[in-house]
């Protein structure tokens, strides 16, 4: 498909455009850092056993061990 100057133009400025927007954006921070081999094997898992078992197991843990923290306490600041 040919396109005018015109139409040319117009699609150069909304891709300027869409660029700057994608710049913009804030990075995706992740909740948790797992170390470089906990994620090797959370990839292992998820091939061998799909990612939403994985998911979910990794959920229920996660949720276990928070409820033995007192999570009404706060940091002195």
């Amino acid at each position: 498909m040919k396109a005018t100057e015109i139409e040319s133009k117009q699609f150069d400025k909304a891709l300027d455009t869409f660029i700057e927007l994608y710049n913009n954006l804030e990075a995706d921070v992740p909740v948790i850092q797992f170390s470089n081999d906990v994620l090797q094997q959370i990839e292992q898992a998820k091939q061998a056993y799909g990612n939403d078992v994985i998911d979910e197991k990794i959920n229920i843990v996660i949720r276990e061990l928070l409820s033995w923290l007192d999570l009404t306490h706060q940091k002195d600041q």
